[in-house]
């Protein structure tokens, strides 16, 4: 059986989650507690060198680090990822990646982090860093707004990894000040999404670990 290394609140890792549920795999799921140093054991350090989640170990053992990296893995040969069988195939694969890299250059770094900073209580701390992030949010979700004028979704007409991957930060955004109301195309898209995955996979909220001494 396949067994994941996540922190649960982490939004990395709910993807993960998220595709493992959509295909019917079965997994376990371990628990890393990252606040009190258990990704940073010479164990983990052997699974991911970062020492981050999410981590999925295959079941022989060997161990995939970085979300995206594992829904690449997980989608290969299924609907959520498009074959490079064709010219055409190989066109919608590259958009697909196209939206994975975006997300985690633009989307990840900047929404997730102003969220994690909001809801922990960490703005004040990072306050030199806020205006520059604020601006790129602005800028990320400007950059999905135009592409929901013209697409259903990011892989265009069909659903794909490369909304898990994005609508996972993206639909959140609320969260650190940027309420999707402001973004319709990004709010329509959300509730395709939402609609496709379902109720079953709640966010977790943040405990007091996250939150600074």
């Amino acid at each position: 059986m396949l067994t994941l290394h996540e922190y649960a609140p982490s939004q990395n890792c709910w993807k993960i989650r998220v595709l493992l549920g959509l295909l019917g795999i079965a997994y376990r799921s371990e628990p890393v507690g990252i606040f009190s140093g258990e990704s940073r054991t010479p164990e983990f350090l052997a699974e991911n060198p970062v020492g981050a989640t999410p981590v999925l170990v295959l079941e022989d053992g060997r161990a995939i680090a970085e979300s995206n990296a594992i829904l690449t893995y997980l989608a290969e040969g299924t609907r959520f990822m498009p074959a490079a069988s064709s010219p055409e195939g190989r066109y919608a694969r590259a958009k697909v990646m196209q939206w994975l890299f975006f997300e985690q250059y633009y989307v990840e770094p900047v929404i997730g982090s102003l969220r994690f900073w909001t809801l922990t209580g960490r703005l004040e701390i990072n306050a030199g860093l806020v205006p520059g992030k604020r601006d790129a949010a602005v800028r990320a979700l400007s950059a999905l707004e135009r592409t929901f004028a013209k697409s259903m979704f990011l892989g265009g007409d069909d659903f794909t990894i490369a909304d898990i991957a994005n609508y996972a930060y993206a639909h959140l955004a609320d969260d650190c000040g940027f309420p999707l109301a402001g973004f319709p195309n990004i709010a329509r898209w959300v509730d395709r999404v939402a609609g496709i995955i379902g109720p079953g996979y709640p966010v977790v909220p943040y405990g007091p670990e996250a939150r600074p001494n």
